[in-house]
């Protein structure tokens, strides 16, 4: 799932071309399950002749407003993706090859802009969602999340004594929307892991210390995807990110240790049971 470095990397994407200008033409996909709330024909309308302003994000949730119109909030789901012809698209690990085919398959808006330039979001698998809001902001979902580790400032000792609070599986905790806002999967994992924490355990059963060093490691895991435009390519080698994926008998890190992988809340987890504690 794109996580919050590939969405703060659309949303970059975005405001590179869009910017204060004008959509031309566009459609958007009869799909009443990414357009769940508001029709597609509503959607196209709000796009079509606007203007676009400088898009958004918090956590997971982007929006791009138009001027004098809702703003188009779009959440990639799963398998979701922005793209701009001529630009090459982001690779997530577990989607497989990227398709650069124009126009792609599987798009839920496709627009062109007055100065030529084509933009799309696809969406393979339809767990994303188009939504309108009038105030992104203050309206659900993005009204409900927690602080955004890159657009808020964190206050670290505030949301440890937050983690130390709940009694759940802190791997639980970290995709809890309302915690950090942002976080998925391979974030948590990673954090565990730099933290050397095992993911099992209970956010009260840590001590001040432990859950401090594991909301500055879920920090920087982010701040540092997001400083290479979430090109996994050039994250750190030491990261347990480039050996988590596939759940592969025998998997190591790139230190040799042995991966294991359990389910926690309904989601695949990687750890290292001889390194985190």
């Amino acid at each position: 799932m794109p996580e919050l470095p590939e969405v703060e990397h659309a949303r970059s994407l975005l405001e590179r071309f869009v910017v204060g200008q004008r959509v031309a033409k566009v459609r958007v996909a009869q799909d009443t399950i990414v357009c769940a709330e508001d029709s597609p024909r509503k959607i196209a309308n709000t796009f079509r002749g606007g203007v676009l302003g400088i898009p958004d994000r918090r956590g997971k949730q982007l929006w791009l407003p138009v001027v004098d119109q809702a703003s188009i909030l779009v959440h990639l789901g799963m398998t979701g993706a922005i793209r701009v012809r001529g630009e090459q698209g982001l690779h997530l690990v577990a989607h497989g090859t990227i398709e650069e085919a124009w126009p792609p398959r599987f798009e839920k808006f496709w627009f062109q802009l007055e100065n030529q330039v084509q933009v799309a979001f696809t969406d393979p698998r339809r767990f994303g969602r188009l939504r309108l809001r009038k105030d992104p902001l203050h309206e659900p979902p993005i009204a409900s999340l927690g602080p955004d580790p890159v657009v808020d400032d964190i206050d670290v000792s505030e949301v440890s004594s937050r983690l130390q609070s709940r009694r759940a599986p802190i791997k639980s905790v970290l995709l809890d929307q309302k915690f950090l806002a942002g976080v998925g999967n391979w974030i948590a994992d990673e954090a565990c892991y730099q933290a050397r924490l095992n993911p099992h355990r209970q956010g009260a059963d840590l001590a001040e210390k432990e859950a401090k060093l594991l909301v500055r490691r879920t920090l920087s895991v982010i701040q540092k995807a997001c400083s290479v435009n979430a090109e996994k390519d050039r994250f750190p080698r030491t990261w347990l990110f480039h050996n988590r994926w596939g759940r592969v008998q025998g998997a190591t890190t790139a230190k040799g240790e042995l991966i294991q992988f359990d389910a926690i809340g309904g989601r695949t987890t990687a750890w290292v049971p001889t390194r985190q504690r």
